[in-house]
């Protein structure tokens, strides 16, 4: 009897994981069968700006969703150009999404500490809000007070650009341009720009940024124009970034003072917590107490200097790992520096995408870019752009998991 029971649990055994078997036989073919599909874009409506004052109330925002063959898929607003959602595959083809953001425009309108979005017309702190070009004084809104902060009070990033859809076959993408008037947010110079995002079947985010003075003007102005995506790579609103590791491509940095305006001394990286040559876990020395520019900035929030081989070519810049998951972040950019912010001023008053709550360094956020408060700084590169001249730059977020 007990050899009976015995083998009728066998068999029973046996069934159950068969019919499993066959189950996920089907589920994982319609996987593979989605990822062997080709690259999509898609559109819809996501909200209307509705905020007395806006320069944007009461206009329409779209949202474009772009997904590659191998099932990463693309959130953009046409709201600030915001990347709103980044999903990854996992091994198993699990999507994930690794960026920060909110499900809503509402909170994008009022709430938004710049996540993902295109960053301008100066990206980055400005000293007291001026600068001085061809012998005129600009005074630009003090928005992060006592200075100016990326692009104003309505900078790039509150500004609805207009749309294009790109489907080569193989990849997909977005072309965004936009007008910036002379004069906008105190700026000298009409502004034509596009940023154009471009989905690979790598797994990459390319983003290309060109900028042009309307010519018939003859004003010179000042570019710098970059993407303040927050990354968490174990998932958006999945605790903190401590564990992350950081390499970063840099053997300097540009130190600030109090209000975290460069000083204009370009310091060495070495035998400080400023130093991510080697990858390194971000909380490892984010406290560290006895170095004064973590206490200035509650942590990272500093420009470094990219130790470039070239003045123009996509070259690596950072490269962050989160080791739980494996999922791996790299930065390419034809830019001269990187901005490493490591979410110190979130404090848990907002509520992303997820419904979860952002805490102090739930997200971290690395913009390619010239350096802060270059038009004040005669040996920092030059953020000027004549008529005539084409502002041009390239960023990639290239992402991987190698669990």
């Amino acid at each position: 009897m007990r050899r009976a029971i015995k083998g009728s649990r066998v068999f029973a055994t046996t069934l159950v994981l068969l019919l499993t078997a066959l189950a996920v036989v089907p589920a994982a073919a319609a996987n593979q069968a989605a990822t062997q599909q080709g690259a999509s874009i898609t559109s819809d409506v996501f909200g209307e700006v509705d905020s007395p004052g806006h320069p944007e109330d009461g206009k329409t925002v779209d949202i474009y969703t772009l997904t590659n063959r191998k099932g990463m898929r693309v959130n953009i607003l046409t709201y600030g150009g915001i990347l709103q959602s980044i999903e990854i595959p996992g091994r198993r083809g699990r999507l994930t999404n690794v960026t920060l953001g909110f499900n809503n425009l509402e909170q994008y309108v009022n709430e938004n500490p710049y996540f993902g979005n295109i960053t301008g017309r100066y990206a980055n702190r400005i000293a007291l809000g001026q600068f001085t070009l061809n012998g005129v004084d600009y005074q630009l809104a003090t928005n992060n007070d006592p200075n100016h902060l990326h692009g104003g009070d309505f900078g790039f990033d509150k500004r609805i650009w207009a749309a294009e859809e790109i489907d080569d076959g193989k990849n997909v993408g977005l072309r965004l341009t936009y007008t910036s008037p002379d004069g906008e947010e105190n700026y000298p110079g009409t502004l034509h720009v596009t940023v154009t995002y471009l989905l690979t079947s790598k797994n990459e985010i390319r983003m290309d940024y060109r900028a042009e003075l309307e010519p018939g003007e003859g004003l010179d102005t000042i570019v710098n124009l970059t993407n303040h995506a927050y990354f968490n790579l174990a998932g958006e609103g999945n605790g903190d970034i401590y564990d992350h590791e950081l390499y970063i491509n840099a053997d300097e940095y540009t130190p600030v003072d109090p209000t975290l305006i460069p000083t204009g001394e370009i310091a060495p990286v070495a035998a400080t917590p400023m130093d991510f040559n080697k990858p390194t876990a971000i909380g490892d020395r984010i406290n560290d107490g006895t170095f004064e520019q973590l206490v200035i900035g509650r942590g990272y929030d500093h420009n470094w200097v990219l130790d470039r081989k070239t003045d123009d070519r996509l070259e690596l810049a950072a490269k962050a790992t989160d080791p739980e998951s494996g999922r791996t972040l790299r930065v390419l950019t034809t830019e001269p520096g990187i901005q490493f912010y490591a979410g110190n001023f979130l404090d848990g008053t907002l509520i992303g995408t997820s419904g979860k709550m952002y805490r102090q360094s739930y997200g971290f956020a690395l913009e390619t870019q010239h350096f802060p408060d270059s038009p004040n700084h005669d040996n920092f590169p030059s953020t000027v752009l004549s008529p005539g001249e084409v502002y041009e730059t390239t960023t990639i977020y290239a992402f991987s998991n190698n669990r």
